[in-house]
């Protein structure tokens, strides 16, 4: 988190733009990017480094605003209801296609609400404990959670995010009833889990990994098909026995839907030029994220990727039992 924080903090958010998106006339003013998480989680690490990027690119302020609460739709209701000029943006994950099966009453159309500016990065899960859990390696955890699995607290982040749908899909691959512990975003959710108040935590790679290292928490599995370079010792989940825990997040960022097709490709180019920053590269890859392959960055392919999520994750919810709220 430490190093993701550090690029986002090092320079001011200032006018230091690239001629083109302000010889436009867009942006005119600053864009607020929305972070529907607390601070100190994986979205707001990510959105900050991306922030600073696109502001030096389109020559006005990109600010982050923290919205949390109610698995991440409060922050997309936020954006959603906004203006749809450009400049109130939105970067999610798997939680936004994921809330049409977890609430029933949405405060927006999660299929037509948003336009896709752009896919950011992927990466995995990291299966962590405290760090005086019993169990010390992946298969001793889940051996521990088949037999005592009703006595284990499972923090997240709120229903539908990305930290809550692995906690499922653990729970139905192993075969066992957590208490699950709703938090407004996994940075809180981690600060329980080092400090012991929690039991176990899937968190996403980007905040996990800094963790893992300095040895606050024990890492147990990555829900990759490979091990992490960051993480050579943790094994992944089908090498630890439950190949069943396989999970890649992304995030994306959103317009509110209506957002002229100009602006939305003055933001995806924006976008663009920060994923290719070779400073921002490494950071991603420092902590086991990765950004998307060239061929899957535009914005139809976000679209589609999109729109793909929201009927898998509702599968995978009916399947594990788990009705909307």
């Amino acid at each position: 988190m430490k190093r993701l924080l550090t690029l986002a903090a090092a320079a001011a958010f200032g006018v230091l733009g690239i001629a083109g998106a302000g010889a436009q006339g867009f942006p005119t003013r600053t864009i607020t990017l929305v972070v529907p998480f607390a601070a100190g989680g994986p979205s707001d690490a990510i959105g900050r480094l991306v922030a600073q990027s696109m502001s030096q690119t389109l020559g006005q302020q990109v600010i982050v605003e923290n919205v949390a609460g109610a698995g991440g739709t409060t922050g997309a209701a936020r954006v959603a209801k906004a203006e749809p000029d450009g400049h109130t943006l939105l970067i999610h994950h798997l939680a936004l296609p994921a809330g049409p099966a977890l609430y029933k009453s949405l405060a927006y159309d999660t299929r037509t609400a948003f336009e896709p500016v752009g896919l950011v990065n992927t990466g995995p899960m990291a299966l962590v404990s405290k760090k005086d859990f019993p169990a010390k390696t992946a298969k001793d955890l889940f051996a521990y959670l088949k037999r005592d699995g009703a006595s284990v607290n499972i923090a997240h982040a709120g229903v539908g995010s990305n930290s809550h749908i692995c906690a499922v899909m653990l729970s139905q691959a192993v075969g066992f009833k957590p208490t699950y512990v709703s938090y407004r975003g996994t940075g809180p959710a981690m600060n329980d889990l080092v400090g012991g108040q929690v039991d176990v935590l899937c968190d996403q790679s980007t905040t996990a990994v800094p963790q893992i290292e300095g040895g606050a928490v024990i890492g147990h599995a990555v829900t990759s098909a490979e091990r992490l370079a960051v993480l050579k010792d943790v094994p992944t989940s089908a090498e630890a026995g439950l190949p069943a825990l396989d999970m890649t997040v992304w995030h994306g960022i959103y317009a509110p839907a209506g957002t002229p097709k100009d602006r939305i490709a003055t933001l995806h180019a924006a976008l663009q030029k920060a994923i290719a920053d070779p400073t921002i590269v490494e950071r991603f890859a420092a902590v086991g994220t990765q950004v998307y392959p060239p061929a899957e960055r535009s914005v139809d392919a976000h679209r589609k990727r999109f729109l793909a999520e929201i009927d898998r994750i509702a599968e995978l919810m009916k399947a594990a039992g788990v009705a909307a709220q």
